[in-house]
Formats: C-alpha cells, sequence, structure tokens
C-alpha cells in the first residue's frame, strides 16, 4: 500500500485548505492505464473503487490502477520558495 511522509501529509492538507466546503475531500491520484503517462492529480472526494491512504488527517484517494502500480511507493513533497508543491514517488525501505 501506498503510504505517505509527514511532508506529503502536510502538503495534502495545505492543499485540500485551499478548497474549503468539501470535508470528504482529498487529493485523489488517477490515470495510471497507462504507466508511461504518468498520474493525475486531483481534489475530488473517493470514489466507490478507490483505495484511501491517510496519514495525520491528509488523505490520498488512489484508483484502482493507480493504487496497484504504487503499492511498494511512498508518496514524498517539496515546497518551492514561492510555495509551489512538487510530489515525488519513492521506494519503500
Amino acid at each position: 500500500m501506498l503510504t505517505m511522509t509527514e511532508n506529503a501529509a502536510t502538503a495534502v492538507k495545505g492543499i485540500l485548505a485551499q478548497n474549503p466546503g468539501n470535508d470528504d475531500a482529498g487529493l485523489r491520484i488517477f490515470g495510471a492505464d497507462d504507466p508511461g503517462a504518468g498520474f493525475a492529480l486531483t481534489v475530488a472526494t473517493a470514489e466507490e473503487t478507490d483505495e484511501v491512504v491517510e496519514t495525520s488527517g491528509a488523505r490520498v484517494f488512489l484508483d484502482p490502477a493507480a493504487s496497484a502500480a504504487l503499492t511498494d511507493r511512498v508518496l514524498d513533497a517539496k515546497v518551492d520558495d514561492q510555495g509551489g508543491v512538487r510530489f515525488e514517488l519513492a521506494e519503500q525501505a
């Protein structure tokens, strides 16, 4: 199962705070049908078939293809000087 670092959890919560009004929302990762095309991210509620990953109150939803592709990964985040967030995936230790 995908795991999240505290940096990623903080970044996800920051993104969700910019989109108030839906307490059920999280960061949804989808679009892994073609792994070469990468993944898409959006703020959304979970779909019925999504896997839910929660760390320190931050929720990430993975569609079935993303869940399968990222099962052995860790989601991390880096924030630049302008406050932009870049998510990164690494192998679990």
